[in-house]
């Protein structure tokens, strides 16, 4: 199998999703149109943003059945990073929280596609 190069979200509008994940630090969209944008995450993945009118075949489900996980290093940097998203104005799924496996929170795109934004704890 080859390596993963991309993720894609299918989403209702590609313009308004991409201006949502350029708001977030560190992202901006290395490819645009009106139905599709892609970003290139630090880890080298790109995330793709495709308008779920011109996808072949069409697909059946909505966001939200998914997240899309964004590490850490340090729990201060979750807390960090969901006052940034907050203040860009991301809707907030679950606040900072520590749950088993480390201290997380979750936000959501403009289609319900969770983004999760986690640091592991110490005995991970």
């Amino acid at each position: 199998m080859t390596n993963k190069n991309n993720v894609l979200l299918y989403v209702s509008d590609a313009v308004a999703s991409a201006a949502f994940y350029a708001t977030l630090p560190g992202m901006e969209p290395v490819e645009a149109s009106p139905s599709f944008a892609m970003f290139i995450l630090p880890s080298g993945l790109g995330l793709g943003l495709w308008g779920r009118g011109g996808v072949t075949p069409a697909p059946v489900a909505a966001g939200g059945g998914c997240e899309i996980g964004f590490k850490v290093d340090a729990p201060a940097a979750v807390d960090e990073t969901h006052a940034e998203w907050l203040a860009r104005g991301a809707a907030i799924a679950l606040p900072p929280i520590d749950l088993e496996f480390g201290r997380s929170f979750v936000a959501l795109d403009p289609d319900g596609h969770r983004l999760r934004v986690y640091a592991l704890s110490q005995e991970m």
